[in-house]
């Protein structure tokens, strides 16, 4: 029998038996986990932007101050590295809630037939491998745009030409083959868990590792817009993030091309604006 298939706590503490019924329940954890560590990476987003224009004087702005040679030290690295990880468990973990409540809702099903579960959390930890190891090359992206002057000391993009076509790129991918496979995968999960269910902890990690994937291919373009608006642009963030969770929740395709025609005028009037700036002699 499973732990959480209905177990009696009423031997223990109430406080020991509360959590008992608590963990008991995927869907509660599920949900839980959700928040908590969507809160954590917000909460610390939030402390660096406190750090580069509250009190401390601009610490985050200094640290992340390319030398004069264009490169970064090793603590800027760890800023960089960490800043992105708190930014892909902010704006990824509510776009996986329907994948989390997905396999919770399963896990429930079987939790009552008697049948052992392995915790979400373990789910959600192979899910968050994926977009760590994105945060990881988007640190390096980050390093490169750096050193060739297309960002600035301020983790802004420095020219219009190179934010266009960002906005342009991510535009254009949200009509592709790729993009869609990898969105139907996210917006039903159930067929994959059904197919693929686990009951060990090392085959479920393995499904949130899968699952990670199809969301990296969905949504990779999406979070690279962050370079082309700002990388520390905290309403650019929760926006994309919105949309992110909205294009998972719906199905079709329609609300998926309306973003991909946005970003794509938008790209273009940016590189419009910054072509007409530079070289406002030739508009005639």
């Amino acid at each position: 029998m499973s732990e959480a298939a209905g177990n009696d706590f009423s031997h223990l503490p109430p406080g020991t038996a509360g959590l008992g019924h608590f963990f008991a329940r995927p869907r509660r954890v599920a949900a839980a986990c959700v928040i908590f560590l969507a809160a954590l990476g917000w909460a610390y987003l939030a402390l660096l932007v406190a750090g580069r224009g509250g009190p401390f004087g601009g610490i985050v702005d200094a640290l992340c101050r390319p030398l004069p040679d264009g490169s970064l030290t090793a603590g800027s690295v760890a800023i960089i590295a960490s800043m992105w990880s708190a930014m892909t468990l902010a704006m990824m973990l509510p776009s996986a809630s329907p994948m989390l409540m997905t396999y919770a809702g399963i896990a429930d099903t079987a939790a009552r037939q008697g049948t052992k579960i392995v915790s979400p959390f373990v789910l959600a930890a192979g899910y968050a491998v994926v977009w760590l190891g994105f945060a990881a090359a988007a640190t390096v992206l980050q390093i490169v745009f750096t050193r060739t002057a297309l960002l600035d000391a301020g983790m802004a993009s420095a020219s219009g030409l190179f934010s266009g076509a960002i906005f342009v790129g991510a535009g254009v991918y949200q009509f592709s083959a790729l993009k869609h496979a990898c969105l139907t995968r996210c917006q039903n999960p159930f067929p994959f868990f059904f197919a693929n269910w686990a009951s060990t902890p090392k085959g479920v990690f393995r499904l949130g590792l899968k699952q990670g994937f199809y969301c990296l291919g969905c949504c990779w373009a999406m979070m690279l817009v962050m370079f082309a608006v700002g990388v520390m642009n905290v309403i650019w963030m929760a926006g994309i993030g919105i949309v992110m969770t909205v294009e998972k929740m719906l199905t079709g395709r329609r609300f998926t091309h309306l973003v991909g025609l946005t970003l794509i005028a938008a790209g273009v009037a940016v590189i419009v604006v910054s072509v007409a700036t530079h070289w406002p002699g030739r508009a005639g």
